[in-house]
């Protein structure tokens, strides 16, 4: 049964779970995250590269998918097929993919246009982008430690991006969110902290995540 939190406990300086709302249930942006990829499901397919792992490949992509491949940023990670910089591109194949799953990882790379040169070069002709990024986000003590974290977006500057990079026309943006579920985020609760109408009510004031479907 799912169990509602009643937002009486937030006059707090520390959040309820300081891990994105992980400790508690599914984090919210994630419920945002795997709901864009279902809306573009069927465009999973071919030979697809994810980054971090191939877990929303093979979920959302099933049979579909003909070859799948995993883009990782150090050999201390598990399973990669590519070990590789998004800003250089270094050892990533010209026209090898026919759908990018870059979820939750352009707010660690500081030269975002290179990184948007890369991906227009590794899609294949027809290939497809599915990116999401954060809006109103914490930042995470890991990452940034590890990695660097520099960016926070929003749909507008997604847009302005992504065109200097492909045809405006085949760019389409989006976000999800609204000041409930951004508050809930930031102090770490979960989706089941949240009714279905308070997740997917949607706030343009308030975008919680940033979502990016672009056709090479």
């Amino acid at each position: 049964m799912r169990s509602f939190h009643s937002f009486g406990d937030l006059r707090s300086l520390q959040p309820v779970d300081a891990g994105f709302g992980g400790g508690r249930g599914k984090p919210i942006d994630r419920h945002y995250i795997e709901s864009f990829l279902a809306r573009h499901a069927d465009e999973i397919r071919g030979h697809v590269l994810e980054v971090g792992g191939d877990d929303y490949t093979r979920r959302f992509g099933g049979t579909r998918v003909a070859n799948s491949s995993v883009l990782q940023a150090a050999v201390s990670y598990r399973h990669a097929d590519f070990i590789a910089d998004l800003a250089n591109g270094e050892g990533l194949p010209d026209a090898n993919f026919d759908c990018f799953i870059c979820t939750q990882t352009l707010q660690y790379v500081f030269d975002l246009q290179s990184a948007i040169t890369t991906i227009r070069r590794i899609l294949a002709p027809g290939g497809v982008l599915l990116l999401t990024v954060p809006g109103i986000s914490q930042i995470s003590p890991f990452d940034r430690d590890r990695w660097g974290e520099f960016w926070r977006f929003t749909p507008q500057s997604v847009q302005r991006l992504l065109e200097a990079g492909f045809d405006h026309d085949r760019v389409e943006v989006a976000a999800a969110g609204n000041v409930l579920a951004a508050t809930a985020f930031l102090h770490g609760l979960a989706c089941e902290d949240l009714t279905p109408s308070e997740l997917d009510t949607f706030d343009d004031r308030y975008p919680v995540l940033v979502t990016a479907h672009v056709a090479r």
